[in-house]
């Protein structure tokens, strides 16, 4: 991936680059000693390996955790079916919501490089702390005894949802920052590295699919074969080994300067705009406030050209009299620059596209809860192997690892011919195009269990609740459809945060597209709560209950997939009216 042929043509750039080359980034970063970087020494894909293999090994820790968590929480701290599965989609809401701190401090102080090293110990302590409590005797759950399953005590909950958050909190600096990083490593003012770059956030999501490959299928098996020790475990090692990489590549990096607190910036627009509330802007936008400077007075960041949406905030830049007399602009909780100003439009601009992904990010959570209970009550074994459901999602990652490929090589070229784009469909086509698969997942899925519904009355396996001799194999195509999904919204949103964010935020919009993921768990977990509520009320056995088979999880996977229908709407009429960011 990094060699000097790959450097030159990687992937889909043939043909499209024609601008002469430049000796050192002109971006605004700089490398391990300040300076300016040298494009032929730092950046681009020779250092993107180190970041890659971060994010692999991290990514296989993580989902070492998360993907078999239910199945944890279900035989080992003998929870039910729609508790477990709150637990887990309330702790994967947690991992996407703490990014927001991480981003906070990575754009305001830290920059992206120290938020990932410091946050990446965290993690690494919550992962330890993990696998103790399902290693250490005294911290290990008691086994169920015949019927009776004794609960953990108080100090094994303590030891293993602390180990769980402190994972959540450690993941919150590297997640939204990551990704971000790793395009850093790319020029955005080279038409070159450009086109690298959306190539790179493909990769980047591929990497991530590596790793929850060999987690879905290699560790759930030893966790629920060799134990949950060691199942923990090789997770940690693995974490410790992203540590390693990511350090490991520090002299190629190129660094982006933090351009200070981002709340503070979008809080000095509002309250300025507030201020001069009975100001008129000129219909003129070069009278409105900005620096004479190349860059703009942000650290790190480009100017932005003036919009005409949104004008009351142009307020915030408007010259009063006072200070055109004074000659005073130093004041920015009385005057922005109309770069300040742009940064609050981009972030409104971008909210309806944001808003999307929660609905998604609610069907997602489904492959690591109700997929894996449907699988169980399916028939698990093949022959006299015993497939763990939850590997069943390694499907998900073989469909990632297959399409990431096909989409570069293959798609984008054809894409190209007919949107004239060329990264083959912009970001918003794409995020569109993974909202109408995710539709298909969940309707594959209801299709399914209504199959298994009616194979499990015809056998009169209802009241008894025994899995029905119909092959987990047959949950294949919603997994694949939903790995489908993935590399057209998850990349597509990916690579939108970043592009159209402004260049100063670039990790705060990371994380509040990480954000959608967290809102789609808790909307998960609320959707549960509220259709066991309702359709338990006078005594009814419910859509979700421990038995499934007297159940209607179908219904459930139904109403899922009318609400990504609704939600595709909203998109496709939001999109339409959507203005790309314009930097100078």
């Amino acid at each position: 991936m990094g060699s000097v042929e790959e450097e030159e043509a990687p992937l889909i750039e043939q043909g499209l680059i024609s601008q002469e080359p430049k000796l050192y980034a002109e971006d605004g970063s700089v490398d391990l000693h300040g300076n300016p970087p040298l494009k032929e020494k730092t950046g681009n894909w020779k250092a993107c390996p180190f970041i890659l293999g971060n994010e692999c090994c991290e990514r296989l820790a993580y989902y070492g955790i998360a993907g078999n968590l239910i199945t944890y929480l279900t035989t080992k701290l003998h929870q039910g079916n729609v508790s477990a599965a709150r637990n887990v989609t309330t702790w994967q809401g947690t991992c996407y919501l703490t990014p927001l701190i991480g981003a906070v401090l990575a754009d305001a102080y830290w920059g992206r490089y120290w938020t990932i090293a410091c946050f990446s110990g965290i993690y690494f302590i919550g992962m330890s702390a993990l696998t103790l409590s399902a290693s250490v005797p005294a911290l290990k759950p008691a086994e169920c005894i015949g019927g009776f399953c004794p609960s953990a005590t108080p100090a094994q909950y303590a030891m293993f949802f602390g180990g769980l958050y402190l994972i959540a909190l450690g993941t919150g600096g590297i997640k939204p920052c990551v990704s971000s990083f790793g395009a850093d490593q790319f020029d955005d003012t080279d038409s070159r590295e450009r086109v690298r770059k959306a190539s790179f956030f493909n990769w980047f999501y591929f990497s991530i699919n590596i790793g929850a490959l060999v987690s879905s299928s290699l560790l759930v098996w030893i966790q629920e074969n060799r134990g949950w020790g060691l199942g923990f475990g090789i997770p940690t090692v693995f974490m410790g080994l992203a540590i390693v990489s990511f350090f490991f590549g520090t002299p190629l990096y190129r660094f982006q300067k933090p351009g200070g607190s981002p709340i503070t910036r979008i809080s000095q627009v509002v309250v300025a705009s507030f201020r001069k509330s009975t100001l008129r802007v000129p219909e003129d936008a070069a009278l409105l406030y900005e620096t004479q400077d190349k860059n703009s007075a942000i650290a790190g960041s480009r100017k932005i050209e003036h919009t005409d949406d949104c004008q009351y905030l142009d307020k915030a830049a408007v010259i009063s009299d006072e200070e055109s007399k004074s000659g005073d602009f130093s004041n920015s909780w009385r005057l922005c620059t109309v770069t300040q100003v742009e940064e609050l439009k981009i972030l409104i601009r971008m909210f309806p596209i944001w808003a999307s992904g929660i609905i998604f990010s609610a069907v997602y959570a489904q492959m690591s809860t109700m997929f894996v209970q449907q699988g169980r009550a399916m028939d698990c074994k093949i022959g006299s192997f015993q497939i763990p459901p939850a590997a069943l999602g390694t499907f998900d990652t073989a469909s990632v690892i297959i399409w990431v490929p096909l989409y570069d090589r293959f798609i984008v070229p054809l894409a190209r011919r007919f949107t004239g784009v060329d990264k083959g469909f912009t970001e918003i086509q794409r995020m569109g195009v993974g909202l109408f698969v995710s539709v298909l997942c969940m309707a594959a899925a209801a299709i399914i269990e209504i199959i298994r519904l009616r194979l499990a009355n015809e056998l009169g396996l209802v009241e008894s609740g025994a899995p029905v001799p119909i092959s987990v194999l047959w949950q294949i195509p919603q997994y694949f459809i939903l790995g489908a999904a993935e590399v057209f919204y998850f990349i597509g949103q990916l690579e939108f945060f970043y592009d159209q964010s402004p260049d100063a935020m670039r990790s705060l919009c990371s994380a509040l597209a990480l954000l959608t993921n967290a809102l789609g768990n808790y909307l998960s977990s609320l959707i549960l709560t509220l259709v066991t509520y309702f359709t338990t009320m006078n005594g009814g056995q419910g859509w979700i209950s421990d038995n499934l088979n007297s159940g209607h999880l179908d219904y459930f996977f139904w109403l899922l997939a009318g609400l990504s229908l609704v939600n595709m709407a909203v998109y496709f009429f939001s999109a339409a009216k959507y203005k790309q960011k314009k930097a100078s």
